[in-house]
């Protein structure tokens, strides 16, 4: 079985070719921003999908090699966790109407253009899962609720993972998840639903570059002080906040390298590690304390020395369970194989009404 890997990036899509259950070649085709600077993203699809196109065809590949494509889901409305096949009123929802233009949302309009109809198209575990519990979408102000956006791919990865190293069916188990990335998501999966979960954009921890949970009054007095505009605040808290805002750097092992003579460097990671520590602690206690494994995954999870200090506080929740990185193109490849075998059916999403 032969699987075809596309996950888009701001300048370049990286490309995986997965074969007897591997990624056995990873390749970057890169895009020029200048060129896609304001350009429709239908049109910014349509040049990533001939500059693949060319990629393949001048390394001999052809479309019919491939049993299917696995594409990195967008920015879509909520949806269970799985792997769902690409249709055509999930590419228009992804070229026009979706929330946020983000380059998640090329990757299945550009698997279509280049299946040609001739093998199936799949996306696997997109930023919207959404499987919250009643409890979790409820904030204090009945007119705002809950999102549930998170690092859904990574972390349903490594909760299988785990399940199959504890030879059990993912669905029986109890796991809180956290991924350390350049944003935080901690969340609580139960019987293979995450019924609760931060919003790494707007709430949780404090990363190396987001903000996390802020006070309500502040953020306000800051919204109309007239210092910034509504783009300068949403940057400030979502991309220059956490780690950058306080140190100037997003680099997790230049700031452990500081804390080691540096009080205020120690003083901002302590402070990182106690938040993260915090949040998969509420999530223990919601779950009445029947945990089955606590999971660390992420970039910053292959970090000893972080992760150390993060299991000082945690370890006598539950099994702590370390599983570093974040390996997009073989998660959404397995997604794809785990249907073309039959272990699993592919879900379609249902856009009536929004589309």
């Amino acid at each position: 079985m032969r699987i075809l890997v596309i996950n888009p990036g701001s300048t370049s899509t990286k490309l995986g070719i997965y074969e007897d259950k591997q990624i056995t070649r990873k390749e970057y085709v890169k895009h020029s921003p200048e060129e896609e600077e304001g350009m429709a993203v239908p049109d910014k699809v349509e040049a990533r999908a001939r500059a693949i196109e060319k990629f393949l065809s001048k390394n001999g590949y052809r479309v019919k090699d491939f049993n299917a494509i696995a594409c990195r889901g967008g920015i879509l409305p909520p949806l269970e966790s799985g792997t769902y096949q690409v249709d055509e009123d999930m590419v228009n929802y992804l070229l026009h109407k979706a929330i946020l233009d983000h380059p998640s949302n090329y990757a299945a309009p550009i698997g279509m253009i280049l299946s040609k109809g001739e093998i199936p198209v799949f996306i696997t575990d997109p930023v919207s899962v959404d499987e919250l519990c009643p409890e979790a979408r409820l904030t204090g102000i009945p007119q705002l609720k809950r999102m549930s956006l998170f690092h859904a791919l990574n972390m349903k990865a490594v909760a299988r993972e785990v399940a199959k190293e504890m030879e059990t069916d993912v669905s029986k188990l109890t796991f809180v998840i956290t991924h350390l990335g350049g944003g935080i998501s901690v969340g609580l999966q139960v019987n293979g639903k995450m019924i609760d979960v931060n919003n790494s954009k707007d709430e949780g921890p404090f990363g190396s570059n987001r903000s996390g949970d802020l006070p309500v009054g502040d953020v306000v007095e800051k919204a109309f002080s007239g210092q910034f505009s509504e783009k300068e605040l949403i940057k400030r808290y979502s991309s220059r906040g956490g780690l950058i805002a306080y140190l100037g750097t997003d680099n997790l092992q230049e700031v452990l390298q500081r804390a080691k003579n540096d009080e205020y460097a120690k003083k901002v990671l302590q402070a990182m590690v106690y938040q993260i520590a915090k949040e998969i602690g509420g999530l223990c206690a919601v779950a009445g304390g029947n945990v089955d494994a606590i999971i660390l995954t992420g970039g910053m999870a292959y970090n000893p020395d972080f992760v150390e200090e993060i299991k000082s506080y945690i370890s006598n929740f539950g099994l702590v369970v370390v599983k570093p990185g974040d390996n997009e193109l073989l998660s959404l490849a397995m997604g794809a194989e785990r249907v073309l075998s039959g272990e699993e059916n592919a879900k379609c999403l249902s856009l009536e009404g929004i589309v």
